[in-house]
């Protein structure tokens, strides 16, 4: 296969695998700048995490290749901790404050697309290296490994951010972050280091489950995605003026300019999505309003307003307050 041919092979995996999770994310999808820009730092990583490596490794017993403490020393000590670590770190530099970064969803977005980066370089230096099996087996699974590893990865990532926004503390879900890719990466290394016939039908098992685990938490994260905003958007609108005032449509939001009270506006409950503006720094919201290149719609059933894009026409939408879907104009 010519040189092209082969660079297609390498990267291709993982375009697909950054298209799909990309498709998934139904809440505010993430601009293709940012993710173009985390691919770029997982393809960073690799330079840290290359030198560590080879640090560690040349450090480590020589233990007889083939071996189960070769194998694990390896996996564990060796690729799966630097590669993991330097992976986390470069996320956490590119998204952690990154204004887009308001779902828990988008955790999962940022780990993998900071893991396919990671693993398209990596994939391109062992594809041209050692040719087109290389390249077919790596598709479906080393490619993927990754992957797995980013989802993870980002599940606990956004999970450590949500619990920052609500003044909670992040250490556990950091580690957690860190830890249970490295787990997985361990697992896949150690199996793939001992190189026998049993260690290899065990590899190909586990790949498998990865791909089946996976995919049921990309799913479940991306159908929740609605109701779990970092910067919560949908608020009840009614009853939230000074009493007595008499907002649109006589609903007393608090005058005819808006209001500022238990929902947009308020200190304790009320930021818009990416943290554009900070928590107490309060602003005006009413049914009909746009802000920032979205319209707030008001739930005809729970009477909770929430932002969606301006000029999208006759849409329909689902209130994350109380699961209700309905058409409205935008």
């Amino acid at each position: 296969m010519s040189g092209n041919g082969l660079a297609m092979l390498a990267i291709l995996p993982g375009i697909i695998i950054i298209i799909y999770i990309y498709k998934k994310d139904k809440v505010e999808k993430e601009p293709w700048r940012l993710i173009l820009k985390l691919m770029f730092f997982g393809a960073l990583s690799c330079i840290p995490a290359s030198f560590m490596e080879s640090v560690i490794d040349g450090a480590m017993p020589n233990y007889p290749e083939g071996s189960l403490a070769y194998a694990l020393s390896m996996a564990f000590v060796s690729a799966a901790f630097c590669e993991e670590l330097c992976k986390y770190a470069f996320l956490r530099f590119g998204a952690w404050r990154n204004p887009e970064f308001g779902y828990r969803f988008d955790g999962i977005v940022y780990g993998v697309a900071v893991a396919v980066g990671f693993a398209i370089l990596e994939n391109v230096l062992y594809v041209t290296q050692y040719g087109f099996y290389t390249g077919l087996v790596r598709a479906v699974m080393a490619v993927p490994l990754h992957a797995f590893c980013g989802v993870f990865m980002g599940i606990f990532f956004g999970a450590a951010k949500q619990a920052q926004v609500k003044g909670k503390g992040t250490l556990k879900f950091t580690l957690l972050a860190l830890i249970v890719p490295m787990v997985i990466h361990g697992i896949y290394d150690t199996l793939a280091f001992l190189g026998n016939s049993t260690a290899s039908i065990v590899l190909l098992a586990f790949v498998v489950l990865m791909y089946i685990v996976s995919v049921h938490f990309i799913r479940k994260f991306s159908r929740d995605d609605w109701k779990s905003g970092f910067y919560p958007e949908t608020q009840p609108l009614s009853g939230a003026g000074g009493a007595g005032q008499e907002g649109p449509q006589g609903a007393g939001f608090g005058g005819p300019q808006g209001f500022q009270g238990a929902g947009f506006g308020s200190s304790q409950s009320s930021r818009p999505r990416g943290g554009s503006r900070q928590a107490g720094a309060g602003f005006r919201a009413y049914p009909g309003q746009i802000q920032d290149g979205k319209i707030i719609l008001l739930c005809p059933q729970c009477h909770g307003g929430l932002r969606v894009p301006v000029g999208m026409g006759r849409v329909r939408v689902r209130c994350p307050h109380c699961g209700r879907e309905f058409t409205e104009l935008t």
